[in-house]
């Protein structure tokens, strides 16, 4: 139907933690699906234990990054540890139609929740276990975070000043990348479901999803035998290229001259100085030549001017150039408001905040942030009661038991 949100009906089961899988689950929650986010108290998801916190103030139900990939999700608390809660993860597992995990290679298959025993419980599911390196394989037993999965990938090998050791990327990168895939692997693997009427099981790898963002470096050296080395800013096609200071406290614009038709909009912007018509800039060859003064030169108009002035006249002129952007930039961009990428939700805990929604748009089936993030167990008594039948009694019971904690 028309306007009906495109996942409505389907229920997941997020037991994943950190970004990837919680990630791709909220993609899911955007667009009507009903998201269970199984966590314990007796073992608190990383997430939760990161910064920013709201006002901040330190607390597991405080943190913006985890609310952030946890928007409109029910929250369930449950202890994996007993046998009573692998018993009710089971019973969920009757409701789902995809269970998204993130846990060590093996550790589904040990309590008892891998894909072979979810299949017997209901023959249709989809289950995918989003890991830095797969399920097999001699570093399938490796543990890390998104920073890890970049190094491992060759990312940080690409970052910084040839002057200096490699850095790491700002963020998680893989955990960035891999939301991407493991969303479309679920919409592929729904549709396929569809059509035949049967579930899969999806063994995804962060690391290698980075990957195909590098695959010139793989060709250069597979055909070559040369390795891409760090170098800054720069392209090996292109001069002026890199971010420019500007007017004002820690103010920058990214400016990239590919063709000799963009180098002479550059000149006719910054006003044709005499130093443009030297024959040290007078092809791209020369320009590399003599980066290091090229770049100088260049910051000396630069810094006489806003980041927005610059960016708009390279713009006007045919040159690729933009405000590198702060937080406070981006929050309040006009192309990003003007898309609702921000959606403010009302926290149990925290407030009014905002997050992001995810960033493709369908027409037809209409998606957003549906809630804020849950705290943690917030929803447990609905799930518990509501979704899975239980009687007053036999919650109490659990409780009491520490199942539901």
């Amino acid at each position: 139907m028309k306007d009906q949100k495109v996942f409505s009906g389907l229920v997941v089961l997020d037991m994943a933690t950190t970004v990837t899988g919680p990630g791709a689950a909220m993609a899911m929650a955007n667009y009507g699906a009903t998201v269970i986010k199984i966590e314990s108290q007796a073992h608190v998801e990383t997430l939760r234990l990161n910064a920013p916190f709201a006002g901040g103030k330190r607390g597991i139900n405080r943190s913006g990054y985890f609310a952030n990939f946890n928007a409109g999700k029910l929250g369930l608390s449950l202890n994996l540890t007993t046998p009573k809660g692998i018993e009710i993860a089971k019973r969920l597992v009757k409701k789902a139609d995809v269970v998204i995990e993130s846990n060590r290679a093996g550790l589904m298959q040990k309590w008892g929740l891998g894909y072979e025993d979810l299949k017997k419980i209901k023959p249709d599911i989809i289950m995918i276990s989003t890991t830095q390196l797969g399920q097999n394989g001699p570093y399938a037993g490796y543990r890390g975070y998104g920073t890890q999965g970049a190094g491992l990938a060759g990312v940080g090998s690409l970052i910084g000043w040839p002057d200096r050791a490699p850095t790491s990327s700002f963020g998680a990168y893989s955990d960035s990348v891999a939301i991407r895939y493991v969303a479309i692997a679920l919409i592929s693997a729904l549709e396929y479901r569809r059509r035949t009427g049967h579930g899969c099981y999806i063994d995804h790898s962060q690391v290698e999803c980075c990957l195909p963002f590098q695959s010139p470096l793989f060709l250069d050296y597979s055909a070559n035998g040369r390795l891409t080395k760090i170098n800054g800013n720069r392209d090996p096609d292109a001069a002026p290229h890199g971010a420019f200071r500007c007017q004002g406290d820690d103010r920058w614009c990214a400016v990239a001259v590919f063709t000799d038709q963009e180098w002479e909009s550059f000149c006719k912007i910054i006003g044709s100085p005499a130093w443009t018509r030297d024959k040290k800039f007078a092809t791209l060859k020369a320009r590399k030549a003599n980066e290091d003064e090229l770049e100088k030169l260049v910051e000396d108009w630069t810094i006489h001017h806003s980041a927005e002035e610059v960016m708009g006249l390279m713009q006007a002129g045919g040159v690729g150039a933009a405000l590198v952007e702060n937080a406070a930039d981006m929050f309040n961009d006009p192309q990003l408001q003007h898309r609702e990428h921000f959606s403010r939700q009302v926290h149990s805990e925290i407030g009014p905040h905002h997050y992001e929604n995810f960033s493709f748009r369908l027409t037809g089936t209409p998606g957003g942030v549906s809630g804020p993030a849950p705290i943690l167990g917030e929803h447990t008594e609905y799930v518990c009661k509501e979704i899975l039948g239980m009687t007053d009694d036999e919650f109490v019971e659990l409780i009491g038991e520490g199942v539901l904690q």
